[in-house]
């Protein structure tokens, strides 16, 4: 097994004082789960307040002489192999071209969304690509046991072919970042033809730097003929959907995280007279996908979380929106470079109220 260097790029504040929205210390997570990896070692941190990079190098046990603020200088001097990127949103951009154009890392693991606006998704995915970088988002999920097991039981055939797939959650794009991604698991990574969306906004929440709906009901086509449903909102728009994830097949159904329900799984089909339910204990997901990072770095292969399969769950995000503004259906791939739901509160199209106003 192949020995990884690692360092953390925005520490962030230290975990008594998390806030979430604006900062949930994600960086002692990807710390904690380097931690935990006999084949990485976490040698170096940069953050722009220092007092916070100081902080998370006591915590870890990093050397004094590898704290730095200025994350180029940091990756110059400590030549990690492994980065992670653990700032607001948008920021995520900057310093993901960045650390690739110093070609020091070999991989860089960035905090989900990718970006704030589709052209940076596509400008962080092509900087890797330019400068032979294994770039990967924390949709760390997919290593969760509950959706490991639905995809197991969807090969095994339990529920026959897929047909639709649908995700119910807080938000499309903070939270459902995730949820999107592992629709398109669910249909065998195929890319979306079409997109379909209408969203409501009028409570301000903003998620560490970028607006996310508080309601939305979105539909798209994958080109092997699955559907995708979305319908998202606190105490609203999921309560339809009424889990995470249902998967629809010609033979039965299968849910993940069902609501009000005592399993993290459940499946029923023509065989089973019932629902069938699963109950898994918890993983550290972070850590999982770490090490799923490692290894791909050590084989090769292309990771699970790659910055492809990222694109892919953005593209139906931003098209959604997208969608919401042209008041029609978003053929794909995505012309629109920007972000519409930041664009349309900009333009006064949509005017969210805040708790101060």
């Amino acid at each position: 097994m192949a020995q990884f260097t690692a360092a953390v790029i925005g520490t962030g504040p230290e975990p008594d004082n998390i806030v979430w929205g604006e900062s949930a210390a994600m960086a002692y997570r990807h710390g904690e789960a380097y931690e935990g990896l006999s084949q990485c070692d976490i040698v170096g941190c940069a953050d722009i307040v220092r007092e916070n990079a100081e902080a998370f190098a006591d915590e870890f046990d990093i050397a004094d002489e590898n704290v730095y603020e200025d994350y180029q200088e940091m990756l110059h001097a400590v030549e990690p192999d492994v980065v992670s990127i653990c700032t607001p949103v948008p920021t995520h951009a900057q310093l993901v071209i960045g650390a690739a154009e110093t070609e020091v890392p070999r991989a860089i693991h960035c905090e989900k969304p990718m970006a704030d606006t589709w052209a940076d998704c596509k400008r962080m995915a092509d900087a890797a690509d330019d400068h032979g970088v294994q770039l990967t988002f924390n949709h760390q999920r997919r290593f969760s046991p509950q959706w490991q097991e639905a995809t197991r039981l969807l090969e095994d055939g339990v529920i026959g072919d897929l047909e639709r797939v649908e995700m119910g959650g807080k938000n499309l794009y903070d939270y459902g970042s995730h949820l999107v991604d592992l629709c398109n698991h669910f249909a065998g990574e195929q890319e979306a033809e079409w997109v379909l969306g209408q969203v409501h906004y009028t409570d301000e929440d903003v998620r560490y730097g970028v607006h996310n709906e508080n309601q939305g009901l979105v539909t798209w086509r994958y080109d092997n003929g699955v559907h995708g449903v979305a319908s998202t909102g606190f105490g609203s728009g999921a309560d339809v959907i009424g889990c995470e994830h249902r998967l629809f097949g010609s033979e039965g159904i299968l849910e993940v995280n069902p609501d009000d329900v005592e399993a993290d799984l459940r499946y029923r089909n023509t065989d089973s007279g019932g629902w069938e339910t699963f109950e898994f204990d918890r993983v550290f997901a972070i850590q999982r996908a770490l090490e799923h990072v490692c290894d791909s770095l050590e084989t090769g292969d292309q990771p699970v979380i790659s910055a492809e399969h990222a694109l892919r769950a953005t593209e139906i995000i931003f098209a959604a929106w997208e969608s919401a503004r042209q008041r029609g259906r978003i053929e794909l791939p995505l012309e629109a470079e920007g972000n519409a739901l930041t664009e349309m509160v900009d333009a006064g199209d949509l005017t969210p109220v805040g708790e101060e106003d």
